[in-house]
C-alpha cells in the first residue's frame, strides 16, 4: 500500500511563488509515474504534470513555463515549484502515483489547496 502526503498548499498574492511537496510512503520513484492533478470548485480534476520513472516530464500547456515537477528519489518526494501563480491557479492540488503493468495500480493524497489572490 501506497501512501501519499502533500504539502505546502496556502494563499499567495497573483505573481508569487510556491513549492507543493508529495512524500511517499516507500520506494515508488522506480515503478509509478508521478503526476499533479488539480480541481476548481465546480470543475473536474485535471492533470497538471507528471514525471516518468526516468524523469522525463510533460506539463499541460496552460502551466508550461510557469510550473516545474521534479522528484528526490532518496527523499521519495515529487514537488512542483509553481512560479507567477493565477487567480485561476486557485484549486485543490492532488498527487497520483500510477503504473498499468502488470495491472493498473494508482493512489491519491489528500489533497493540498493553492489559493492566488489578485
Amino acid at each position: 500500500q501506497v501512501q501519499l502526503v502533500e504539502s505546502g498548499g496556502g494563499l499567495v498574492q497573483s505573481g508569487g511563488s510556491l513549492r507543493l511537496s508529495c512524500a511517499a510512503s516507500g520506494d515508488i520513484f522506480s515503478r509509478y509515474v508521478m503526476e499533479w492533478y488539480r480541481q476548481a470548485p465546480g470543475k473536474q480534476r485535471e492533470l497538471v504534470a507528471l514525471i516518468r520513472t526516468g524523469g522525463s516530464t510533460n506539463y499541460v500547456d496552460f502551466v508550461k513555463g510557469r510550473f516545474t515537477i521534479s522528484g528526490d528519489n532518496a527523499k521519495n518526494t515529487v514537488y512542483l515549484q509553481m512560479n507567477s501563480l493565477k487567480p485561476e491557479d486557485t484549486a485543490v492540488y492532488y498527487c497520483h502515483a500510477v503504473r498499468w503493468t502488470p495491472v493498473k495500480y494508482e493512489y491519491w493524497g489528500q489533497g493540498t489547496q493553492v489559493t492566488v489572490s489578485s
